[in-house]
């Protein structure tokens, strides 16, 4: 293997979230390809769609040419317009045609991880023309296609891999927007904590510090006299900072204590995936 060690962690946790997604869809009747997720506007073709489409410009391939019908009511920024492209011009496909091309895909991206010797820090292009380092791609991706292998468990009612590697991958990168969350978004007082405790196949303790000029960090010390706790179990977190569902919905499994005006903010703006 050529890849670099600082890679290799990002690799394996894409191979088991791409082959427990190929398992999932393999045997599937055509009607099951029409199933909702939890992506909004999206079935299981169009997540599997999208995420062959995923893989596709992480090889480097062209990205289609293609116009997008006016009726798409799930689509209304500039960012979900570029992911819509990749879906869109695969909803016509059949199940065979679906699970072919992914499988392709796969074979194709596995050859390339094994050919690349690039540093982690080299400059590769994200979407929409971004650039960012080979590392945070790789770490992006595997979160990415992660997430998406459970948009598909949840739709077709098989859950399992919530703690994964890609999991672990999904908990540094959510966890890593938590401080933007509860300092500037939710605006929680500066010098206060606010203390996140999520239990079930992925445990962890954080504490969101906010300092005198309003800056949030992130911490794995424990705080005293937290402004605000909130409790609730892990695939819960997910699908709240993932955006697959609302606080309303899931606030039975949610406690909260403390400041609770602070609590519901910091929940209001827990989405942050885009």
């Amino acid at each position: 293997m050529s890849l670099h060690p600082t890679l290799q962690p990002y690799a394996d946790a894409w191979t088991h979230s791409i082959e427990a997604i190929s398992e999932l869809v393999q045997p599937l009747p055509e009607a099951d390809w029409n199933r909702r997720t939890p992506c909004p506007g999206w079935s299981v073709r169009d997540v599997v769609s999208h995420v062959i489409g995923l893989d596709s410009e992480m090889y480097g391939d062209p990205r289609p040419i293609h116009t997008l019908p006016r009726d798409l009511f799930h689509v209304t920024n500039d960012h979900q317009r570029y992911m819509e492209m990749q879906v869109d011009v695969r909803r016509h496909h059949t199940s065979p045609e679906m699970t072919s091309e992914l499988e392709l895909m796969i074979i194709r991206r596995n050859r390339q991880l094994r050919n690349e010797n690039r540093e982690p820090g080299t400059t590769v292009r994200g979407p929409l023309g971004t650039e960012l380092t080979l590392e945070e791609s790789m770490r992006r991706h595997a979160f990415a296609v992660w997430a998406h292998e459970q948009d598909l468990r949840t739709a077709l009612g098989r859950p399992g891999n919530l703690d994964s590697p890609g999991a672990h991958i999904a908990r540094d990168v959510l966890l890593a927007e938590l401080p933007r969350v509860v300092a500037e978004l939710a605006q929680a007082p500066r010098s206060s904590a606010v203390v996140l405790d999520v239990h079930g196949p992925v445990e962890f303790l954080r504490t969101i510090r906010v300092d005198i000029q309003g800056r949030g960090t992130l911490e794995t010390a424990p705080a005293l006299g937290p402004a605000a706790t909130l409790t609730l179990d892990w695939e819960t977190y997910v699908r709240l900072a993932c955006g697959r569902v609302t606080a309303e919905a899931v606030a039975d499994r949610v406690k909260t204590e403390g400041d609770l005006d602070l609590a519901a903010a910091i929940l209001r703006y827990f989405a942050v995936t885009p």
